[in-house]
């Protein structure tokens, strides 16, 4: 009971101050609401902790004894889906997702898959500037992930080559739309497996096929979808791992594939895997040589890819500037807020990165990338050197204003109330004007239907709940603390992907993108699926 009310309270505390800062920056980019208002929001802060303790502590104590009630006779779609889970769901959802499909087709292209499709043609586009290309004549680089940009240009390429644009891109969209659906479907039938209720995972069907977030990223050719169910498939992959008393050399070989496609469809995949493979180390002695070789191929793998396979082909790696997001945003609210501080010989150490002139204006608190555009590419490690004596100095100086720069850069992950960039759904005709013949076909009407029905339904209240970044964080933290109070330690490995994740969120340089945290809230039916099969275990 005392370790139940501890973590219900750790909780409580943890998700107040997420109402209350959030609160504040949502209004005024900053802690001043907090200062202000010191008394007001200590009592609010107090009150939601008292009814945040409340609500988790009575939740807690419902999981405890709360099971699922099959019911005894089964209707036929009940025993159908029993007898083919995995068909069953397919087939059901490629039939709710059918409208979409038939309105957006071929596919809907946002600005990064169309400047992909550019470097495979090798058409200059803005992301062959902003790193030095290691050959004039390789416009491909790393900055997207090579093998994702190579299955999106080489469908492009067959349409060229039967001459019709749109049918090679909706032959990328029906492999993405296979593979999403084909993933979510796996999904199911694993529960199933686990012994989770019938109840349950119609739920996750409905979700799977009617919340449209799911149909519209069906459609969206971006990497993210791809590397979203590539992390379901690894989680499920970790919880196979932590539960099976003998591990196969199958399971070696798949687990090695499957952490080597997430390395080439994200360049982040090698981080979920650094920070959350190795914990299974600690399970005991069984196992530990077959979990070093599997690491131990993939990380050599990955140093193999980046640093003989890349640099042969004279693909440029990703600029350092992807990495940066947090201090460069930290850089640019110190130049707009203290700028009198700032000495001649620090602006010219900041000037040789980011064009210090403009840098005040271009600041954009919830997004790095105005910042982030004008760094300078032929910097030289002495010039990076120098940035961050500068940067140190002035986080001394004013470690708040750098708080508050990464707080208002990151915020809506953790805040509920907060939501922005839902899905994509607009004609983009970036490669409409190098030459190629993409197009949307007439049923106009149609895809504004769907399209208000996409933007209105995180909305929706309760419902909307499901595609809400920071309550899925919520609900994150929420089964962590669960197992914590259940001494489930070793099922918490299973949730290390996830908070990874959002700690990539965090280091992101937008503020509650949807597309970044997409794994995450894709594979959330799947962990509360395992959440339950193990409270009720």
């Amino acid at each position: 009971m005392k370790r139940k009310k501890f973590i219900s309270i750790i909780l409580s505390i943890i998700f107040s101050l997420f109402m209350i800062i959030g609160n504040s920056f949502k209004k005024s980019g900053s802690f001043d609401l907090i200062v202000k208002f010191p008394l007001k929001n200590l009592f609010f802060f107090l009150l939601l902790v008292f009814l945040f303790h409340k609500i988790i502590y009575y939740l807690f104590g419902k999981i405890d004894t709360f099971s699922f009630q099959e019911k005894k006779s089964k209707s036929r779609l009940v025993i159908l889906f029993e007898k083919h889970p995995f068909l069953f769901c397919l087939i059901i959802m490629l039939i709710c997702w059918l409208p979409y499909i038939i309105a957006f087709y071929p596919a809907i292209l946002s600005p990064d898959p169309s400047y992909q499709i550019m470097q495979y043609f090798g058409i200059d586009n803005k992301y062959s500037t902003y790193a030095i290309l290691l050959d004039e004549n390789v416009i491909i680089t790393n900055h997207h992930p090579v093998v994702h940009t190579l299955l999106l240009g080489s469908m492009v390429k067959i349409g060229t080559i039967i001459g019709n644009v749109n049918i090679g891109l909706f032959l990328y969209s029906l492999i993405q739309i296979i593979i999403l659906a084909s993933t979510l479907s796996y999904t199911i039938k694993f529960m199933k497996s686990l012994n989770v209720s019938n109840c349950y995972c119609f739920i996750c069907l409905a979700i799977y096929g009617l919340v449209p977030v799911f149909p519209f990223y069906s459609m969206s050719a971006v990497k993210d979808v791809i590397f979203g169910c590539l992390i379901i498939l690894y989680i499920i992959s970790i919880y196979k791992l932590t539960t099976s008393k003998e591990i196969k050399k199958m399971m070696i070989v798949k687990q090695i594939i499957l952490m080597i496609l997430m390395i080439l469809f994200r360049n982040n995949g090698i981080h979920v895997i650094l920070l959350s493979f190795p914990f299974l180390f600690f399970l005991g002695k069984k196992n530990l040589k077959k979990y070093l070789l599997i690491f131990l191929i993939v990380i050599s793998f990955n140093v193999t890819y980046n640093k003989i396979i890349l640099p042969y082909f004279k693909i440029t790696p990703s600029s350092i500037r992807e990495m940066l997001s947090i201090p460069f945003q930290q850089t640019a609210r110190y130049t707009r807020d203290y700028s009198d501080e700032i000495s001649e010989e620090e602006k010219q150490i900041i000037d040789k990165l980011l064009d210090y002139d403009t840098l005040a204006t271009r600041y954009k608190p919830e997004i790095s990338d105005p910042v982030k555009n004008k760094f300078n590419p032929y910097y030289t490690n002495e010039d990076l050197k120098n940035y961050f004596s500068v940067w140190f100095g002035g986080l001394t100086k004013h470690p708040f204003t750098y708080i508050e720069a990464t707080i208002e850069n990151t915020y809506g992950y953790f805040y509920p109330l907060k939501t922005n960039w839902y899905f994509y759904h607009n004609y983009d005709t970036r490669i409409v004007k190098k030459g190629f013949d993409y197009h949307y076909n007439g049923l106009s009407v149609i895809r504004e239907i769907l399209t208000l029905l996409g933007k209105k339904f995180p909305y929706i209240p309760v419902l909307g709940l499901i595609v809400n970044i920071g309550f899925n964080s919520w609900l994150l933290l929420f089964i962590a603390g669960y197992l914590l109070y259940k001494k489930k330690y070793k099922e918490l490995i299973v949730l290390l992907p996830s908070f990874v994740l959002l700690l990539v969120c965090v280091a992101s340089p937008v503020n509650t993108y949807f597309r970044y945290a997409l794994p995450n809230i894709f594979g959330m039916p799947l962990l509360i699926g395992i959440f339950l099969s193990l409270s009720k275990n």
